[in-house]
């Protein structure tokens, strides 16, 4: 699977080997940095907006250049996604962190076994928005898809599935 969570876009004139090497390098510098950001997450209490715009703009920035290289599906690619997401969910931009999770959970459910609760997170996190923006049919669905792979994770009488449950009889 390390070349499809690797994939290059795919293009007329297709990246040098070199150009290829200089993104991965690119990619786990940013990443590094982001991280390194939000290790200092207490002085998000001081300066929330301007730190969070800061750090989304970071993943943008960086989504925008590696996109020129890699395709979505590429685990540096998701991994700026899932961190963008994270900012749009700290500073509940909804829409924001859906597009965001859009994006993302088609690559993860190939990457990631069928049962995985990485995949089941996603779906949890998406039924969730989805229900926030109040398009209750795409929130059902997903957190019923979210529950499926749980109920196998986990066994179907776990706390958090009946806690979902319990969730979507309430809306």
């Amino acid at each position: 699977q390390d070349k499809e969570k690797l994939e290059i876009r795919k293009l007329n004139d297709p990246p040098s080997a070199e150009t290829v090497r200089d993104m991965i390098k690119y990619a786990r510098n940013v990443i590094e940095e982001f991280r390194r950001a939000k290790h200092y997450k207490y002085i998000l209490c001081l300066i929330l907006t301007p730190l969070a715009c800061e750090l989304l703009e970071i993943c943008e920035l960086s989504l925008d250049k590696m996109g020129a290289v890699f395709e979505d599906s590429n685990v540096y690619m998701l991994h700026m996604m899932y961190q963008a997401m994270g900012v749009c969910l700290y500073v509940q931009d909804w829409e924001g962190a859906l597009r965001y999770g859009q994006k993302i959970i088609r690559p993860y459910s190939k990457h990631y076994p069928s049962y995985s609760l990485n995949v089941a997170s996603m779906w949890l996190k998406l039924g969730r928005l989805y229900m926030a923006l109040e398009n209750r049919t795409a929130g059902v669905k997903a957190l019923k898809r979210a529950i499926a792979i749980m109920e196998v994770a986990h066994g179907k009488d776990h706390p958090y599935i009946s806690e979902i449950k319990k969730e979507l009889e309430d809306h």
